[in-house]
């Protein structure tokens, strides 16, 4: 870790991703807390790896999200860490992936100036216009290391 975050305490680090990741952010939480960092995740986290078909059903998600006000809890964590971490698995054929949701994510990270890092590389911008507008954030790809987090 970082010299500044060792003086003031633990780096927090915010995960960020597709839902489809659950489980995938659930290992990642557990690696970074091994590392030594406080990480923060969505609280509907576990209710998601119970029930991993829900995010196929928009109604059900939608009604679930607001209900429990998980966008507005994911804004405050994000405000409370010190990093995003972007899980940018392949998804929908699409190599590094990043969806809406987490778009907004990040640009609310960008503009209170947290560090982005991207667990992948994006894809090529040329070919997936939404990758221009991440590359504009300058986010650090980790190229899959969590050590390189710093």
């Amino acid at each position: 870790m970082s010299e500044t975050f060792d003086i003031i305490g633990v780096m927090k680090i915010m995960i960020c991703g597709s839902m489809t990741f659950a489980t995938k952010m659930k290992e990642t939480k557990n690696q970074l807390e091994k590392l030594g960092f406080e990480v923060l995740v969505t609280k509907d986290l576990e209710h998601v790896i119970a029930n991993p078909n829900i995010t196929a059903d928009l109604d059900l998600d939608l009604q679930h999200c607001i209900e429990e006000d998980i966008f507005g809890d994911f804004l405050k964590l994000i405000e409370q860490s010190d990093a995003l971490l972007v899980l940018n698995y392949p998804k929908n054929g699409i190599d590094g992936y990043i969806g809406t949701s987490v778009i907004i994510e990040m640009g609310v990270g960008f503009y209170l100036h947290k560090k982005l890092y991207l667990i992948n590389e994006l894809p090529d911008y040329h070919e997936v216009r939404w990758a221009h507008e991440i590359a504009m954030m300058q986010p650090t790809c980790i190229e899959g290391d969590l050590k390189k987090i710093k």
